[in-house]
C-alpha cells in the first residue's frame, strides 16, 4: 500500500515538474526596447533609426509603438499571441492605453498590428488591415523585410496623427474614368467662361491673374526622452488586423 503511494506521489510530482519546464504560449520575449528583433531580420541601422523614431514619437505624444519580430509562433495564432504579448509588455500609457505592437514573424510569413484600446478610433481594424495590405506585404513578397517594417511605422505614424489617406489600387483604378470625364468637362467650361468674358470685356481676362502674396512654412520638433524604456501599463483588447504573404 505504501509502495503504490509512493509511486502515485512520484508520478505527480513528475507531471508538475514537466508542466512547469515545459514551455507554453507565454513564453514571451522580453521587451529590451522600442525594436525587440529576435528573428534578426533588420540591419543594425535600419532597427537604430527605427527606435529612435519611435522613441521621438512617444517623447510628442505619449503613444507607445514597439517593433517585435519573432522567428516562428509554433502553431500558435497570431491574433492570440500578439494579444499576450502586447498585454504582456503593457504597451502604452495605463490611463490611456495608447499602445501599438507591429509584430512580424518571417518563418510562419505572418504579421499583424495590434492596437491598444485608446487608439482604436484613429487606428481601425480596417485602417490596420489597409496598411498590411498595401504598405507592408507587398515589401514583404519582394523579400524586403526591413523596408516593409519602415513602411509599416510610417503608415501606422500617420495614420495616429490622421495624415494617412490609403487607396487601393484596385479602387485608384475605379476612379480614373470619373477624374479623366471630370477634367476634361472642367477644361470645356473653362474655355466657355472665358470666351464669353472676352465676349463681354476684352480686357478683362487679365484681371484674373493675381500674384501670389506669400507662403507659410509649417514645421514641428519634438524631443526624445531619455533612459530605460518600459511597457507604461496600457492594455488591448485584440483591435487591429493581420495579414500573410
Amino acid at each position: 500500500m505504501a509502495g503504490r503511494l509512493c509511486v502515485r506521489v512520484l508520478l505527480l510530482a513528475g507531471l508538475l515538474l514537466l508542466s512547469v519546464s515545459a514551455p507554453g504560449q507565454d513564453d514571451y520575449p522580453r521587451l529590451t526596447g522600442r525594436v525587440v528583433d529576435t528573428a534578426d531580420v533588420l540591419p543594425a541601422d535600419v532597427e537604430e533609426s527605427l527606435a529612435l523614431r519611435l522613441a521621438e514619437h512617444e517623447a510628442a505624444t505619449s503613444n507607445q509603438l514597439v517593433v517585435a519580430t519573432v522567428p516562428s509562433l509554433g502553431g500558435r495564432d497570431i491574433e492570440s499571441y500578439a494579444n499576450g504579448l502586447f498585454r504582456t509588455w503593457a504597451l502604452g500609457q495605463k490611463e490611456h492605453d495608447n499602445g501599438v505592437l507591429l509584430l512580424v514573424v518571417p518563418a510562419d510569413r505572418q504579421v499583424r498590428i495590434e492596437v491598444g484600446y485608446g487608439l482604436e478610433g484613429d487606428l481601425t481594424d480596417a485602417l490596420s488591415s489597409r496598411i498590411i495590405r498595401n504598405e507592408i506585404l507587398p515589401r514583404f513578397r519582394d523579400g524586403d523585410l526591413p523596408a516593409g517594417i519602415e513602411a509599416g511605422v510610417a503608415a501606422i505614424l500617420a495614420a495616429i496623427d490622421g495624415s494617412y489617406r490609403p487607396v487601393d489600387e484596385d479602387e485608384a483604378s475605379d476612379y480614373l474614368p470619373i477624374v479623366f470625364i471630370a477634367l476634361w468637362a472642367g477644361f470645356f467650361i473653362f474655355l466657355i467662361i472665358r470666351r464669353r468674358l472676352r465676349a463681354r470685356h476684352p480686357n478683362g481676362a487679365r484681371r484674373w491673374a493675381a500674384p501670389v502674396a506669400g507662403t507659410r512654412r509649417f514645421g514641428r520638433a519634438g524631443g526624445m526622452r531619455r533612459g530605460g524604456f518600459r511597457g507604461g501599463g496600457g492594455s488591448s483588447g485584440g483591435g487591429g488586423a493581420s495579414g500573410r504573404w
